[in-house]
């Protein structure tokens, strides 16, 4: 499946690749949690997924940027096809792409700073000194100056979240990847953190592919969304368009009549 919204968002430097996926297949054990899954995402789009728990989201995520190995079928982004690379060659992709774990994943040994520089410290080929102006930069955009210094055990749930979205971003890939960026949060923060995610793009022109189980905020927040159910894709399409799907089940899902667990 694919769309388009007709969208182009300002680039700070280079397009974003396209993002395809073909006849995707990955299984665990004698599950079958991605089963022939097609879908197309282009250049600067702003993709929520949803659906059920267990469908196969968090999973769908991984094979994107080849965390996970496909049993079949092929990822592209761009002119690489992800699904036929050697780890050495994966890790020149995954330099295009920043990913916020589920759960913040920070490393609690490390300070904020250290968490939000290690992109870029991984990457090499930066001064510190002009690390540590990135990581202000970036703290300071997600509202947490001066926070540079503190640990994660000191921090709120949102804080954290804030300070993975700084790290998903301070490289400035051209594809950022979100898994639940709000769960947990109230409704108050899981608004800012979605405001702050789109002002983040709208700056960079990246591309936006997120997984969230809060349905009626990443709704709002996406362009296009798309269901994941039974290890097919069972809508994919305008975000103001899934609240009257044809598909029954999807329409219910997206109005909350259905839980997803």
């Amino acid at each position: 499946m694919s769309w388009c919204d007709g969208q182009t968002r300002t680039l700070a430097s280079s397009a974003p690749p396209p993002v395809r996926v073909s006849r995707l297949c990955k299984a665990f054990g004698q599950r079958d949690l991605i089963s022939g899954l097609d879908l197309q995402v282009p250049p600067g789009a702003r993709l929520g997924i949803i659906g059920p728990a267990a469908a196969g989201k968090s999973v769908l995520l991984k094979l994107l940027c080849g965390l996970l190995r496909a049993d079949s079928g092929q990822v592209r982004i761009g002119e690489h096809i992800v699904t036929e690379l050697a780890e050495p060659a994966l890790m020149a992709v995954r330099r295009r792409i920043g990913m916020l774990f589920q759960n913040h994943a920070l490393f609690d040994f490390l300070s904020v700073a250290e968490n939000v520089a290690f992109p870029l410290v991984r990457r090499g080929g930066l001064a510190q000194g002009e690390i540590d102006r990135r990581v202000r930069d970036r703290l300071r955009a997600v509202g947490l100056a001066g926070s540079e210094g503190a640990m994660p055990s000191e921090l709120s749930g949102g804080m954290k979240k804030r300070v993975g979205i700084a790290r998903a971003t301070i490289a400035r890939p051209a594809i950022v990847i979100y898994d639940e960026p709000t769960a947990g949060l109230d409704p108050v923060t899981t608004s800012k953190v979605y405001d702050l995610i789109r002002a983040d793009q709208d700056q960079t022109g990246c591309t936006i592919i997120a997984v969230s189980s809060d349905v009626e905020a990443l709704v709002r927040f996406a362009d296009t969304i798309a269901m994941l159910d039974g290890g097919a894709l069972s809508y994919v399409g305008p975000a103001a368009g899934a609240r009257d799907a044809a598909d029954q089940v999807v329409r219910r899902f997206v109005r909350g009549e259905i839980e997803e667990a």
